[in-house]
């Protein structure tokens, strides 16, 4: 502390001193240098408003970073940060000082021959990219630079892998263009260094974050080499980091490169030989399935803050007429024709497969909004503005449609092999009408289930194959060509016989033979998923078998629940059929942790699935959850409302006989248990009539308002003041004036002061939120909260005097007690308890000011 004075005495004495700084630092001891170090933010201070001692000051720092003790250099480099930022704030001309003393000091201690010197100025130089304090110059051409020549080959062991280590911690913080032209190139090289594996297991477990960076394109043609051969390290520690970081990978890649090439690497990983790896993978299934997500097909986005929302369904379709239900179905004749021009625009060049992606794909993804819609898949504008003048466009949502092209390329062999046996005069006639009818045999039978909107996706497609067979099928008098001569390939009417078999044929004329509903057609299509590669959901479906337990992680039944809504919204509600069973097993888990990860995303989940697979699959599970450990219930209860608005009433009434039951804990001390449950009720009042309201959540908010725990008492105030507030704005005066005289004979006349506070408090709240018509409050509320300016406890009069002060005189109640109401503040004005004075004087428009001081 002596040297300490002595320091800032001498500093403050005169600034002449400072000139001399060489000296001053080299007759101090080793300590006093620590303290000369750690006091230099407090010199600046005091002559940054001079510009030749701020110039005095700064080469001192210089001079000082020159120290010969470690110790000195670290508590210099420890206070770099902070002096940067107080230059930042102070001085105009602060990059060029911060580049021409800081940054220099920072760079060199880069190298610098101490571990504890290296390891401070690696933090500070962490802390400076994180403020924004260093320029995109000063990067490139001094730091960068350092960073490349301590990762050389010939750089030392220790020096490398701390290079290694920073550079890829800088990267996140500088722009795609910087750290393509500068660390890629190098950051490639030390993914394959052979010597140091450390360096290897650095370079694994933030390749992400360079992916991330570098953007697609270079992702996939310099970065996927180098991550293919770290998957399959020797070590098993990179290996594991390989699969940590797989969903930031994956993010970085085309959809194809992530179903060809990282699904089949992901397998590897999964099935490693080190349990380490397989845990490590199946940590990470899920989050690398949700890489698969297609937001022009979920029917879902994320709003700013999170949340997760559907999207809303456009099903008006121009110019077509109703149905007998009055809804608008795509007739044949009403159709896109867009459909029938891309079927006949086809090029001989474009595989099959391609050919049904043309037809089938008409979705685009919303940028904003994520929301999918259905449009004309013209090739490009020109041909958008060429198309024929009956040309409708309609929106509407629909679920994907199952992946086909392997099976139209078996099927095209089959036909192709066949074709000679089929050599007569009028095949092609026959085949042409035979693909009309089968198309309107579906049609027909798909029109009594158009509420579905399977089978409105079905329709949609089924029409436009219909309006291409019609548009392509010869005339009567027209002559017919052998079968044999046709090229399967590039013959619309054969690809289209194609499709009708994979989607119809095959199972209309058994159902319809048998008397079975033809939606049962769709059911069966949408078994067919093709969202990720089936080898990765059955992985991820294999999480839950006890044997996986022994043989990976003890644990995995918890991951697998913990991305289970994930890999729901990739799959779509279209596909909860693959994953119906794994959450069944998931949500009778022996273990509580298993069922807490899913009680506390079930709502998400029904968000995903929709009011009807909700109801089916979700709200059994959701009952039982509210019979579970208090552990999985605060699950539920957290998210109670976000659950229960996706309900149907009638459905979301029969909760009200249960939400008592939340009351119940199996530890009473556990009183946040009771403050999230008035939490929620406070959102569920408007999700129920007023009557429900009265019937039900009144008893239970009157209970919470006597709980033990203030906290809880204090919510349950707010959840009463909601009631109040909803009864009287459906106009249930009666109902509200019950509630009213229950109040004031519950708190007001309660013979604890803690329950008069309450009264006045609930008073003041009510004026607040307009609750009431203030003729009311005056008639039914205001005598007796004028009764207690007279309570014989402070506490109550100092919520009194706020109620009366600041809200129910500012809305100038105007009634027959305005007078008494003015008598009653002045004497609160003049009351013995100070605060009780502060708070009947206190302007309102002046607000809340600090109290502290006069208590």
């Amino acid at each position: 502390d002596s040297d300490l004075c002595q320091l800032y005495v001498l500093c403050c004495v005169h600034s002449g001193l400072l000139g001399n700084g060489r000296q001053f630092t080299n007759l101090l001891v080793l300590l006093s240098r620590q303290i000369v170090a750690r006091g230099l933010l407090d010199v600046l201070r005091e002559f940054s408003d001079n510009e030749n001692d701020f110039i005095s000051v700064m080469e001192t720092v210089a001079r000082m970073s020159e120290d010969g003790e470690p110790t000195v250099r670290a508590e210099l480099m420890e206070q770099v940060p902070n002096i940067a930022m107080f230059l930042h704030e102070s001085r105009p001309n602060f990059p060029a000082a911060f580049s021409r003393y800081l940054v220099p000091i920072v760079v060199r201690y880069l190298t610098d021959p101490n571990n504890q010197v290296r390891k401070t100025s690696q933090a500070a130089l962490l802390v400076l990219l994180e403020q924004g304090l260093i320029s995109k110059a000063d990067m490139e051409t001094k730091v960068c630079p350092v960073l490349l020549d301590l990762t050389e080959p010939s750089s030392d062991d220790d020096y490398k892998i701390e290079a290694v280590a920073i550079m890829c911690k800088v990267v996140t913080m500088l722009n795609k263009d910087t750290v393509e032209h500068l660390l890629l190139p190098r950051f490639c090289d030390l993914c394959s260094d052979a010597r140091l594996f450390q360096v290897r297991k650095v370079c694994a477990a933030n390749f992400g974050e360079f992916c991330s960076i570098v953007g697609q394109e270079a992702t996939e043609k310099l970065l996927m080499p180098k991550f293919f051969d770290l998957c399959s390290d020797s070590l098993w520690g990179i290996r594991k980091a390989c699969a940590e970081c797989f969903m930031m990978v994956s993010n970085s890649t085309s959809p194809e490169v992530r179903r060809t090439k990282l699904s089949p690497l992901f397998i590897s990983l999964i099935s490693d030989q080190s349990r380490w790896v397989r845990q490590a993978a199946f940590q990470s299934l899920g989050r690398f399935i949700s890489t698969f997500a297609n937001p022009s097909s979920t029917g879902l986005y994320f709003r700013e803050d999170g949340a997760l929302l559907e999207v809303p369904k456009y099903r008006t379709i121009a110019h077509t007429p109703p149905n007998q239900d009055g809804r608008a179905t795509p007739s044949p004749e009403h159709v896109s024709t867009a459909d029938s021009e891309d079927i006949h625009g086809f090029d001989d060049n474009h595989t099959l497969s391609v050919e049904v992606h043309d037809v089938f794909t008409h979705t685009i993804s919303n940028g904003s909004s994520g929301s999918a819609t259905t449009t004309n898949n013209a090739k490009n504008t020109e041909e958008t503005e060429h198309t024929d003048e009956n040309f409708n466009s309609f929106h509407y949502w629909r679920s994907p449609l199952p992946d086909i092209s392997g099976e139209l390329e078996m099927l095209s062999s089959q036909t192709s092999v066949k074709a000679p046996e089929d050599n007569c005069p009028d095949s092609k006639s026959s085949h042409s009408k035979a693909t009309s009818d089968q198309i309107q045999m579906v049609l027909d039978r798909l029109q009594p289930h158009m509420d579905d909107p399977d089978v409105q996706a079905q329709v949609q497609v089924l029409s436009a194959a219909l309006k291409a067979a019609q548009l392509d099928s010869p005339a009567d008098n027209s002559p017919t060509e052998p079968l044999s001569e046709l090229q399967p390939e590039n013959d619309t009417e054969t690809m289209l016989i194609f499709i009708l078999k994979v989607l119809t044929c095959s199972l209309t004329p058994v159902f319809i033979s048998m008397g079975i509903d033809s939606s049962l057609i769709i059911t069966l299509l949408l078994c067919l998923q093709n969202v990720i590669p089936q080898q990765l959901l059955d992985q991820y479906l294999s999480m839950t078998d006890p044997a996986r337990a022994q043989t990976v992680d003890t644990e995995i039944a918890k991951h697998c629940a913990f991305s289970l809504p994930g890999v729901a919204l990739t799959l779509g509600r279209q596909n909860w059929h693959c994953l119906k069973d794994t959450y069944e097993t998931l949500a009778t888990d022996v273990q509580w942790k298993v069922r807490r990860t899913l009680a506390f995303s079930i709502h998400e989940l029904a968000v995903i699935l929709g009011d009807q697979l909700t109801a089916a699959d979700l709200v059994p599970i959701f009952n039982g959850f509210l019979k579970d450990l208090d552990e999985v219930r605060i699950g539920v209860l957290k998210h109670l409302y976000d659950f229960l608005k996706l309900l149907h009433a009638d459905k979301r009434r029969e909760y009200l006989y249960q939400l008592q039951e939340f009351m119940v804990t199996d530890n009473s001390r556990n009183w946040r248990f009771r403050y999230e449950l008035a939490e929620q009720l406070i959102l569920i009042i408007e999700l129920y009539s007023h009557y429900d309201v009265y019937d039900y959540l009144r008893q239970i908010a009157l209970t919470l308002c006597s709980d033990k725990v203030s906290e809880v008492r204090w919510i349950s105030y707010k959840l009463v003041v909601e009631i109040l507030q909803k009864l009287y704005a459906c106009g249930a005066d009666e109902l509200g004036l019950n509630f009213i005289n229950e109040l004031t004979v519950r708190f007001c006349h309660c013979p604890k002061w803690v329950g008069r506070q309450a009264f006045a408090f609930i008073c003041q709240a009510v004026v607040e939120e307009d609750c009431m018509p203030m003729e009311q409050f005056s008639q039914h509320l205001l005598p007796s909260l004028l009764s207690l300016s007279s309570d014989p406890v402070a506490n109550v009069r100092v919520l009194v005097a706020k109620a009366l002060r600041q809200s129910v005189m500012e809305k100038e109640p105007g009634c027959a007690y305005s007078d008494e109401l003015e008598e009653t503040v002045m004497a609160l004005q003049s009351d013995k308890d100070r605060d009780v004075r502060f708070f009947a004087t206190l302007d309102p428009n002046k607000g809340l000011m600090d109290t502290a001081p006069l208590i």
